[in-house]
């Protein structure tokens, strides 16, 4: 099955189109970013891979912002374990989501491998891919499953947090002044 997301982002003046496939082993994700941010004009291109338990095992970006290009990868084993471009990655150990700001996708990571109940949280660790400033960092979140449909975000320390409302995939419809989805066609 595949479901095709076009979000609407409104602080990053973006579009992304995302072609989310769930595979037997897990799922892939293959999106595109273009969009404006401070006068400047930027495109990333993203493939995410997933085990059955929504875990990162593979994440490649290719993007270019204010005249810059670069281009990276990384794999874990989907306990925690990271390599960049073939490289240990020790710092990032304990991760397993990554988090990209300029897409909402990246929240559906957790959301989908934590499986929360009502009233149920969580705080986890990421890699956190800043593409817009180039950092890249680990950093801890916290989930707050709501209802099925909403989730409270935050980053910890508390310095960022929202309401998240998701549709029954776990893949986020608006995500209050940041993203919102403009539509989404589920295929065969």
């Amino acid at each position: 099955m595949q479901t095709n997301i076009l979000w609407t982002g409104r602080e990053y003046y973006s579009l992304e189109n995302c072609l989310v496939t769930n595979t037997g082993s897990g799922s892939e994700i293959s999106s595109v970013i273009v969009g404006k941010y401070n006068n400047l004009i930027y495109r990333v291109d993203y493939t995410i891979r997933t085990n059955q338990n929504w875990e990162t095992v593979f994440t490649e970006i290719s993007y270019r912002h204010n005249n810059a290009s670069d281009h990276f990868v990384f794999e874990g084993d989907g306990k925690g374990n990271w390599s960049r471009n073939g490289a240990p990655a020790a710092g990032f150990a304990g991760c397993l989501d990554v988090d990209i700001p300029l897409t909402p996708f990246t929240n559906s990571l957790p959301i989908n491998r934590l499986k929360l109940t009502d009233n149920e949280e969580r705080e986890i660790q990421v890699i956190y891919i800043d593409l817009l400033e180039t950092e890249i960092k680990l950093v801890r979140q916290k989930y707050t499953r709501l209802s099925k449909a909403e989730y409270h975000y935050e980053n910890i320390p508390n310095d960022f947090e929202a309401k998240i409302t998701v549709d029954e995939s776990g893949f986020v419809i608006d995500y209050p002044s940041l993203f919102v989805q403009a539509a989404s066609v589920k295929m065969e």
